[in-house]
């Protein structure tokens, strides 16, 4: 169902992404269902594709997993993405995401330090023998009858490490299939009221894992950045069903 999202997904100009942009950098809100990078399928459309029509000599300075949303850094420049690399290679970057998890977790700066394996082929483990240290902090900032809004700041930046760290507290994102977390349907959270013909089929409120990039921040050459990415409209839209209808 989201690959089928995302062929009939209708791409904004990239210039209507950029929410900064200087001599060295560009910061885009990257929309949902498009890769950061190229991928080995081939000709499907992606982040550094577009922004090297937009500027020649771009190049995405990390990645955000296809269906994340949120802030991404490009850098303009060898240099600017030589600095911006490093920062992030000594885990001087602050990360903040929000996702919405199944279920009430009251979650006070908790701290998930659970190694995890990459095995190829976008497949990920929690393997405390061969794993790779990761650690992501986690604090619930918002709750629902059966959901709650999550900050999520990964120290380290393994593969789906937040998505897989929220499984192992049984705090799956929703509609997060490969971590067990399942879709939103109005139906499950307005009792009263809903109706729908029978031919129809009911679709979820979000058509991907509920996850967003919210909060980037570094420095580079004594000069400090900081940049937040606003909900884009599923996000958005899941979080006002659920105020209206969840609490």
């Amino acid at each position: 169902m989201i690959q089928a999202d995302a062929r009939l997904f209708k791409f904004p100009k990239f210039e209507d992404l950029i929410i900064h942009e200087d001599e060295n950098l560009i910061v885009i809100n990257k929309p949902p269902f498009v890769s950061s990078l190229d991928q080995r399928e081939g000709d499907e459309i992606n982040i550094l594709r577009l922004a090297k029509r937009y500027h020649e000599d771009a190049q995405v300075c990390h990645r955000l997993d296809k269906d994340t949303s949120g802030v991404l850094l490009i850098a303009k420049n060898p240099e600017t993405y030589r600095a911006v690399s490093i920062e992030f290679e000594r885990r001087r970057v602050k990360k903040v995401y929000h996702a919405i998890i199944e279920g009430t977790h009251t979650f006070d700066d908790l701290l998930v330090d659970l190694p995890i394996l990459n095995q190829g082929n976008k497949n990920v483990s929690i393997d405390r023998a061969n794993g790779k240290r990761a650690e992501t902090f986690f604090k619930s900032i918002q709750y629902f009858k059966h959901y709650t809004l999550v900050e999520c700041r990964p120290i380290t930046g393994r593969m789906h490490q937040i998505r897989i760290h929220l499984a192992t507290q049984r705090a799956s994102i929703v509609g997060d299939a490969m971590y067990k977390g399942k879709p939103v349907y109005l139906s499950q959270i307005k009792k009263r009221g809903f109706t729908m013909s029978k031919s129809q089929e009911e679709q979820p409120i979000m058509k991907r894992f509920a996850l967003h990039s919210r909060t980037v921040a570094f420095s580079i050459e004594g000069k400090d950045y900081a940049f937040e990415a606003e909900y884009p409209k599923d996000f958005a839209t899941l979080l006002k069903q659920l105020e209206k209808f969840d609490l």
